[in-house]
């Protein structure tokens, strides 16, 4: 089976010449439809960046990115838009939710900018903010929820346009530790019940813990990879050793 994302030689340059930075340094990585995916390392190893080129936010300055086949790196700038509405959802650390507008036209919002009718809109909105258990909020705004309820929107947010890949940058980074443990939960289920595939970026150990797969970035390279036996604690332990080896802290847990 095709893999939903394929990276080939990936590499990203910032600057001129005579004075070039390499943040990635030919990336070859391969994600299975429904995969879990944590991308980890020290700060400045590339990670932000990765995410930001797969998730067709930056541009690559060689290599190749497919996404259900299609090579990204090729697709015109004016059909980016439709591309990211069709296939991809975001999650960010900090929400990105419009402040005077309710948590239902937050969530809405990706529809009706595509033109959707209003039944899907409603139906496609009460059905996630049930799974994820914000439906009692639909009418508030963001000011009056708290954290997770606000992350949990974003998540709802993201998956309104049904996309095949969700990406998350830092989404536990604003949240208290039974925040992020509910956020990770929703992933989950988002996996299971829609099998999206879900790739993020995070530095804390025990957040990493809940994916299938982490990959480790240093220096713009791909310096190593895990995969989950399945048991969490396990594999946190494991992720918190390998960032040891690697010279990066994964947050003890409290």
């Amino acid at each position: 089976m095709q893999p939903i994302i394929e990276v080939t030689k990936l590499i990203k340059e910032y600057g001129q010449k005579g004075s070039v930075y390499r943040a990635l340094k030919g990336i070859d990585l391969k994600v299975e439809k429904g995969e879990f995916i944590g991308i980890m390392g020290p700060s400045g190893s590339g990670k932000t960046t990765l995410l930001n080129i797969l998730s067709t936010i930056d541009n690559a300055t060689s290599g190749q990115v497919k996404i259900e086949g299609k090579d990204v790196t090729a697709i015109k700038t004016k059909d980016i838009a439709e591309f990211r509405r069709s296939l991809i959802g975001f999650v960010f650390q900090d929400f990105n939710l419009l402040d005077n507008m309710t948590i239902r036209d937050n969530i809405a919002l990706p529809l009706t900018l595509n033109n959707a009718k209003a039944s899907i809109i409603l139906e496609k909105t009460e059905e996630l903010t049930k799974k994820l258990g914000i439906y009692e909020q639909l009418d508030k705004y963001p000011y009056q929820l708290s954290g997770g309820q606000k992350q949990r929107a974003a998540i709802c947010r993201a998956l309104v346009g049904n996309p095949k890949v969700v990406f998350a940058d830092e989404p536990t980074g604003a949240l208290d530790s039974r925040a992020a443990t509910e956020l990770l939960e929703c992933f989950k289920k988002v996996k299971a019940e829609f099998g999206t595939t879900l790739v993020m970026v995070t530095h804390d150990a025990a957040v990493a813990s809940y994916c299938d797969r982490v990959l480790f970035l240093k220096d713009g390279t791909i310096s190593g990879q895990m995969e989950s036996g399945g048991d969490t604690s396990t594999f946190y332990q494991k992720i918190l050793n390998m960032l040891a080896m690697m010279g990066g802290k994964g947050h003890e847990r409290h």
